[in-house]
């Protein structure tokens, strides 16, 4: 939702330091989270439109989404947001703040970590796969950077939560990620 948020920042040119004219932004163009008509999956949704992955993942809204996130105003418009979500159904909800301030009382908590070559990795594949060039240490430093951002706000910072799992993925597979998660949710009593 941070992304989606920071998509229409960019598209409309909204500086992303302005709290104000963001907050007046997200009312303008409302945000959500929908289920998929299969009811499999879930989307982000501004006004009507269905969110892409690459729409959220792209370089500029990766660039100021930290910033867009920093502040208090815009992340109590968004944890409102999230938490609507889950009170309509049971959902597997991924965000940097969602085990400690979003749902502090989900019963399964996994803060899912991996190293910054890692996700380097991870991260140039991904945009290969879009076409787009990643130099390594351009993204080194943009996901260190974001990370310390992340880290270091005032509000709802970047930590694990006090009864979280933490899985370190940078040596797994995305499969083996979703294997350790199912077996400690499976621990917890929920099933497949």
């Amino acid at each position: 939702m941070y992304r989606a948020l920071s998509w229409l920042a960019v598209r409309t040119r909204t500086d992303a330091d302005n709290a104000a004219a963001l907050v007046r932004l997200a009312a303008a163009h409302p945000l959500g989270v929908v289920r998929s008509d299969d009811g499999a999956a879930y989307a982000i949704r501004v006004d009507d439109r269905t969110m892409t992955d690459e729409e959220l993942q792209s370089n500029e809204v990766t660039a100021v989404v930290s910033t867009v996130a920093a502040h208090a105003t815009v992340r109590a418009l968004m944890v409102d947001a999230q938490r609507r979500a889950a009170d309509a159904a049971e959902v597997v909800m991924a965000g940097r703040d969602i085990g400690t301030v979003v749902l502090p009382s989900a019963p399964v908590k996994i803060f899912l970590t991996a190293s910054v070559g890692a996700r380097v990795a991870r991260r140039r594949a991904q945009l290969e796969r879009a076409g787009v060039p990643g130099d390594v240490h351009l993204l080194s430093a943009e996901i260190e950077e974001r990370d310390r951002l992340d880290r270091e706000r005032a509000v709802s910072p970047l930590v694990p939560a006090a009864d979280a799992h933490v899985l370190d993925s940078s040596d797994l597979t995305a499969q083996e990620v979703v294997e350790r998660i199912c077996a400690v949710a499976g621990a917890a009593g929920y099933g497949r």
